[in-house]
Parts: C-alpha cells; structure tokens; sequence
C-alpha cells in the first residue's frame, strides 16, 4: 500500500475535492465515524466515485424486499469465496452491526454453510455462492428453488445484481491491494 494512500497505487485524491464529494465525506465521518477507504480510493476520479457510489447506494441502500441485512450477508458470502480483505472486514462488520451477532458475521466470513441461517436466507447465499463460483450454470431450476423461498423475480434480480457487484469490486480491491480502515476491526463485537 502506497503511504497515506487506501491502495497499493499512487492515486491521490483530487485536492481539493469538489464542495459535493467533501459534503459526501464529512457526512460518512459524522454517521460512521470514518470515510470508508473504497471511497478515498476512488476519489481520484470523482466522476468514479459518483458512479460507483450511486450503484453501491442503489443495491445496498435503495428499494429492494430485501433487507440491509441479507444484502450485507451476499456481499459477505461472495467475498469469502473470493478471499477479498477488504469487503470481508468492511462487511463482515456490517453483519455483526445489523444482526446485533457477532457470531454471525464471522460465520459468514468463514463459511456462511455453518451459521445459523434460515432455510431462506440458505438458498439466497448459495444461489450468490453459485453465482460467483459458475454463473454459467445458474438454471431455471435454482431460480425455481429462490422462488419457493417466497422470493419474486425482482428479489432474484436483486440478489444477483447485489453478488454481481460485489464480485467487480472484490477484484478491484484485490488487485489494487485496497486495505480497510482499520476501526472496522473492533467494531460490533
């Protein structure tokens, strides 16, 4: 990792930031008490980082049957299946925060197969798992098994845009070396 940079690349953020991106950061300090490092990473780049804030918001914070928590455990369960530091802390913390179970979230890092999950929240997690590992096997017959789980076609979109988002950014993280802000370590244990 370069010094005083979130990645291995020498990429400083825009100086000074546009009034827009300041105002984005100084409410991530205020709510989360940090600015996540995957958004200093891409502040290079403001027109970057506005696009993929605006798909992280859509997906992890927009409309959707699913709820923050489900939507924390895909990002989790696709990062564990491809090793990525980063969104396995950052997320990992998520689930420990929105579970009130710390349990959970370091299940899920580990191997989502051994936590106590409910059948539904089983198939969504192997579905992404599928997803992730060989999309190009995913059938009808797997969507069948979301749907008798009571998911709609909107929810399955929504699952597997969720782990295809989170399969692009494990790799940028991972081939930029991007390291997580270290207070995602202690938090909600």
């Amino acid at each position: 990792m370069t010094k005083n940079l979130p990645t291995a690349l020498n990429l400083p953020a825009v100086d000074p930031l546009p009034a827009g991106t300041q105002k984005f950061f100084d409410i991530c300090q205020e709510k989360l008490g940090l600015v996540p490092n995957v958004l200093q990473a891409y502040a290079f780049d403001v027109d970057k980082l506005n696009a993929f804030s605006a798909m992280y918001n859509d997906l992890m914070l927009g409309d959707s049957a699913l709820s923050k928590l489900e939507r924390e455990m895909i990002a989790v369960a696709v990062s564990a299946v491809n090793r990525c530091f980063y969104c396995l802390v950052a997320h990992g913390q998520a689930v420990r925060e929105l579970s009130g179970n710390p349990e959970l979230g370091e299940m899920l890092v580990m191997n989502y197969r051994t936590a106590p999950l409910t059948p539904r929240q089983r198939a969504m997690l192997d579905f992404a798992v599928l997803m992730t590992e060989a999309s190009y096997r995913i059938e009808e017959s797997d969507r069948d098994v979301l749907r008798a789980h009571e998911f709609t076609d909107r929810d399955i979109w929504d699952i597997a845009a969720i782990a295809g988002f989170y399969n692009m950014t494990n790799r940028m993280a991972s081939a930029t070396d991007m390291r997580p802000n270290s207070e995602y370590h202690a938090k909600s244990r």
